[in-house]
């Protein structure tokens, strides 16, 4: 059974990159396979919606992962998460759950468009406690003011939707400034495609050059390097990979 569990609002201004939210998502995604309940994928961070009314520690953005469990422990799950969240969590952060059954869900779209407005509106938790209750979601705030369900089941709808999140570790394929076909590059990270800012999938043959940081996206349901054209480029087109902060700005504003 694929499930994705979605988590945000753990850590605080204090902590923030110490033990974060991501690093709590790699836990519970390690439980899984470590306890026997299944086998878990790459862990994908969501941008939402900076703004004053909501309370945040630095990017406003929540972790998510998908898992293929064997369905007698998916109440399993949901109390390691659920601990886990509670105990590990900042004293201060308000830490939500968010566990989906894709094809247990009448109408998809309801949690994408969910997890979409959450990048451009202010939402509350009654708005989102009674759409989980409608789609069957499980949905729980496990410490201060639970604000971080809002986020946890938007991080869910936007993995669903495949054109939204950065995987959260970064790719170990070479030292910056080496050369790699496109071809080569997909092999080595184990990606799918590598992509250019405007959405064109490179040849297997174009040639791709390392940046300071190797990182991919969640795109038309695919894992994707983003390139770009590098300014050093001869008379043949040389690509060059994104940085973390061009792929932080790809998330805030939409693919």
């Amino acid at each position: 059974m694929r499930i994705l569990v979605s988590i945000d609002d753990t850590d605080n201004f204090t902590t923030k990159g110490i033990k974060g939210t991501g690093d709590l998502a790699k836990n519970i995604s390690r439980a899984i396979k470590s306890n026997g309940w299944g086998a878990s994928r790459r862990i994908t961070r969501h941008q939402l919606l900076l703004h004053e009314d909501i309370p945040y520690t630095s990017h406003n953005s929540s972790m998510c992962f998908e898992a293929d469990i064997d369905p007698q422990f998916l109440q399993n799950v949901i109390d390691f998460s659920s601990r886990h969240l509670e105990t590990e969590s900042e004293p201060e952060a308000d830490p939500g759950l968010c566990i989906v059954i894709p094809e247990r869900l009448a109408d998809p779209e309801r949690l994408i468009s969910f997890g979409y407005r959450a990048k451009r509106e202010v939402l509350d938790k009654d708005g989102a406690y009674a759409l989980a209750a409608e789609l069957g979601i499980h949905l729980s705030e496990h410490g201060g003011t639970g604000q971080g369900i809002i986020g946890a089941m938007a991080g869910a709808g936007l993995r669903l939707g495949g054109n939204d999140g950065s995987f959260k570790d970064k790719h170990k394929v070479g030292e910056p400034g080496a050369i790699f076909s496109a071809a080569e590059l997909c092999a080595l990270a184990q990606v799918d495609e590598i992509k250019s800012l405007d959405g064109a999938v490179l040849g297997g043959d174009e040639t791709v050059a390392l940046g300071n940081m190797v990182k991919s996206i969640l795109s038309g349901g695919k894992t994707v390097i983003p390139v770009q054209l590098s300014e050093s480029a001869g008379q043949a087109p040389v690509w060059k990979t994104c940085s973390k902060e061009q792929i932080h700005l790809l998330q805030r504003t939409g693919q």
